[in-house]
């Protein structure tokens, strides 16, 4: 009897476990504080240790980071559209005049004469982006909004100490017990009001009590205003003035006790509950040439107000009814929502030991949808290189945008997640790149259409960088339109469409313009240009970065080419320069395989200065592009496999998280598993470091290092693409399953063509599929086992090894593949 109770007990246990549609625990949890009283050290770029064991909230226009300390709290605040520096001319119409003989330099072989030519000739005029250090030049850079302190006046030991981030809710919680009192706080970013809204309570009334000050290290005032503390002030505009102007109002709503307004100060004494709610604006407008628009004053006093007239319960539910409405969407299960005994940091930092944490990957997974969510939401910039996060005046790279992988990767997988309503931000990033574009592309280049290099800004940056080395990526704007066209394969809207479409053949425009015919070869190739960031050696031994027709500029243009005369079909388009452009797309020179088997990465086989660079922008073909199928070109495949071999396994953040992709894009599920176990590995590495050192800090920020979210999005991608393919026509079922994730489920995946996925799956192969068509049409499905449709007498074939389906879907129906 006692053998059938226990085994009773288990099966009931692992029932609870295991319901399909059990809410997981997703949760970042913490048994101690970050340390609010170590002062931020003034270490450069590099992050602060005590910054990266605290926990992110965001809405897309105010993001916080929150320390959790007992005595004296600290919540790091930010506004997304906080720059200093203001717009400026940067095109060098100098530059158009050395094109030509830097290409004759180029196509005869001079690789010094003609790299000396370019390093002084095709940059920017001025100082471009500072080197990277903008602040106090007209380029600027994203900083800190500053600080809200929350001093309590204590210094008493306490115990039960509990923070966690709540994924489900996007709600940050703190409790623990002091002087026999039980302490809470909850801290949310309201994207439906606007605000970041503190509540704070105990179990003993009258026992809450602090004092509250908003800071910054610098250009900042505090006033009182009636009934709340204002902090304002502008930043500088890089050429000796004032630039973007700024606001931050507090507000505290008591129950019990006293709050008093100081020209510096909130104070709460002797309360049983307090609400905080901070607004905070900037006076930037996205509308070239002048950027700058509203009062932030006025603007934050009248969403202060707004909220401030909810109570704390609608404020909550607004939040939690908008933010789960999107982060809902999707859930991965590997492990049978197993439960959650061990602390974020400790769980970590066990990757060593036991690397096949199930569930630190399915958090790691979802983390970085809570991430895109808080830092990319309509009317917002888009997240850059920090997301939403950054600690600096003197942010790392500015913390602006750059487009020769990092913005772009921070969007990888937001269709493919469910969250399309994250992706407006880019598109509008991009839409406001095209008038400032066009004007690079005339003075610059003497070409038409509209253009952008590896960097960009909030004032409408689009020149070259300093150094052509670097600052040369001439495809930017085909990559950023790859992004265009890729959304509408996702939606299949034909209004959005018509909306990015002029964009993309703008664009074409400028690279019809910019290509030159090879004399060699007669083909038509980019130049003179780089493959982003990695020199090599000429073969005089020169160090060198530019050449004519990188493999990576040649891909992008192809892709490029091929979408437009993709949408131009859809919109029954018949502009004239389609022509022109078909015609370009016959000539382009396309990348060739090297005499080692590998892809060349430029259109000569030189030797690397760095065979393990970081940047691996020559496979762009493999990813995010759709140039590869393992299946019917596996010759090609094999090329980007050796060249992926020889890169090596090592790399920053986001570099690893990119090679996830690419390897489960060949279909090697193990291999892209190694790397997401290097990038999940615990770094306290927080200098710059472009060789190696990337991972996971212990609030899951990547390490790039130091922090940049590209790592943390393009590893969610990499997940999906493991899971979930359907770049080349159809729908891959789990195309890279490593062997470890032997059992699981997700649920809401979107695949190209509008349909939105489940897949439950056993011993690595799919169980039950179901297929949610969002606009109908054509459905094909290839799986490592024969699937058939309930309902329909519709047979799967054989085809290059795998089981292929093949229906016509309608909108709205829902579609149950089983294995047949």
């Amino acid at each position: 009897m006692k053998n059938f109770i226990l085994i009773l007990t288990f099966a009931v246990l692992y029932s609870c476990n295991n319901k399909p549609e059990a809410e997981q625990s997703l949760r970042l949890w913490y048994d101690k504080p970050a340390n609010a009283s170590v002062p931020d050290v003034d270490n450069g770029w590099a992050n602060d240790p005590e910054w990266l064991k605290a926990l992110p909230v965001g809405n897309g226009f105010l993001g916080a980071i929150v320390f959790g300390d007992v005595n004296r709290e600290r919540i790091q605040l930010n506004e997304k559209t906080l720059w200093s520096g203001s717009p400026d001319d940067n095109n060098n119409p100098d530059a158009s005049k050395y094109l030509g003989k830097i290409r004759q330099l180029l196509f005869e072989g001079k690789y010094r004469e003609a790299n000396e030519l370019t390093n002084r000739t095709q940059v920017c005029k001025g100082v471009g982006s500072g080197e990277g250090n903008g602040a106090n030049v007209p380029y600027g850079c994203f900083q800190t909004l500053g600080d809200l302190w929350l001093d309590f006046g204590k210094t008493a030991s306490y115990s039960n100490y509990r923070k966690e981030l709540d994924l489900n809710q996007g709600i940050v919680k703190v409790s623990y017990t002091q002087e026999g009192i039980d302490y809470q706080r909850e801290i949310f970013a309201s994207y439906p009001d606007r605000a970041l809204v503190m509540r704070f309570t105990a179990s003993k009334k009258g026992s809450l009590g602090f004092q509250s000050a908003l800071n910054r290290p610098e250009r900042f005032a505090t006033r009182s205003e009636g009934d709340n503390l204002l902090m304002f002030g502008a930043l500088a505009n890089g050429k000796g003035g004032d630039g973007m102007q700024y606001a931050a109002r507090l507000k505290a709503i008591a129950t019990g006790g006293t709050v008093t307004y100081t020209d510096s100060l909130v104070e709460v004494q002797n309360v049983d509950e307090v609400i905080l709610i901070l607004t905070a604006s900037t006076n930037y407008k996205q509308e070239y040439p002048t950027y700058l628009g509203a009062d932030p004053k006025a603007t934050t006093l009248e969403q202060l107000n707004k909220a401030a007239s909810k109570s704390y319960t609608t404020l909550l539910k607004n939040h939690t009814d908008d933010y789960s409405a999107l982060f809902g969407k999707v859930t991965l299960n590997l492990t049978g929502n197993a439960p959650d005994t061990i602390p974020t940091d400790v769980r970590l930092k066990n990757q060593a030991m036991n690397p096949d944490d199930l569930h630190l990957q399915e958090l790691y997974f979802q983390y970085g949808r809570y991430l895109l969510i808080s830092s990319s939401r309509e009317g917002s910039l888009p997240a850059n290189l920090q997301g939403i996060w950054a600690n600096k005046i003197q942010t790392a790279w500015n913390g602006d945008y750059h487009t020769d992988i990092n913005v772009q990767m921070n969007y990888w997988p937001a269709d493919v997640t469910n969250l399309s309503e994250c992706y407006g931000p880019l598109i509008e990033l991009i839409e406001s790149l095209v008038k400032p574009g066009e004007v690079t592309a005339a003075v610059q280049y003497k070409a038409s259409g509209w253009c952008v290099h590896p960097i960009t800004n909030v004032w409408g940056y689009t020149a070259p960088g300093e150094h052509p080395g670097w600052g040369m990526h001439v495809a930017a704007g085909g990559w950023l339109c790859q992004h265009l066209w890729d959304h509408y394969a996702f939606t299949l809207d034909r209004k959005y469409l018509e909306r990015v479409y002029p964009i993309m053949l703008k664009a074409a425009q400028f690279y019809l313009d910019w290509l030159v015919e090879d004399p060699a070869t007669g083909k038509l190739v980019s130049g003179p240009a780089t493959s982003p960031e990695n020199p090599f050696f000429a073969p005089d031994g020169t160090v060198c970065s530019m050449s004519m027709g990188p493999s990576h500029d040649q891909e992008v243009l192809h892709e490029l080419f091929t979408n437009v005369l993709k949408a131009s079909k859809v919109l029954n388009d018949s502009n004239p320069l389609l022509d022109t452009v078909g015609i370009a797309l016959q000539k382009l020179a396309q990348p060739k395989i090297g005499s080692d088997g590998r892809l060349m990465e430029w259109s000569q086989e030189f030797k690397e200065t760095d065979p393990t660079h970081r940047h691996t922008s020559h496979l762009y073909m493999l990813h995010p592009g759709n140039q590869v199928d393992p299946a019917k070109n596996p010759e090609l495949a094999n090329a980007v496999r050796k060249s992926l071999e020889v890169r090596s396994d090592i790399g920053t953040g986001w570099s690893l998280a990119w090679k996830i992709n690419f390897w489960a894009r060949l279909k090697d599920g193990d291999h892209a598993y190694k790397l997401l176990n290097k990038l999940l590995q615990y770094s306290t590495e927080y200098q710059v470091n472009n060789l190696s050192g990337g991972g996971t800090y212990d609030n899951l920020f990547c390490s790039g290092p130091p922090f940049q979210i590209d790592g943390n999005l393009g590893g969610m991608a990499g997940i999906t693409e493991m899971l979930l393919q359907s770049h080349l026509g159809y729908i891959d079922l789990l195309p890279a399953l490593p062997s470890v994730w032997k059992d699981g489920e997700v649920k809401g995946l979107v695949a190209r063509g509008g349909f939105v996925v489940d897949i439950r799956w056993k011993d690595n192969k799919p169980g039950k599929v179901v297929v949610r068509p969002k606009v109908g049409g054509k459905c094909i499905i290839r799986s490592a086992c024969s699937l058939k449709v309930r309902g329909l007498s519709v047979l799967p074939t054989k085809k290059d090894g795998a089981f292929v389906l093949e229906f016509d879907s309608e909108q709205g129906k829902v579609y149950d593949l089983l294995p047949d």
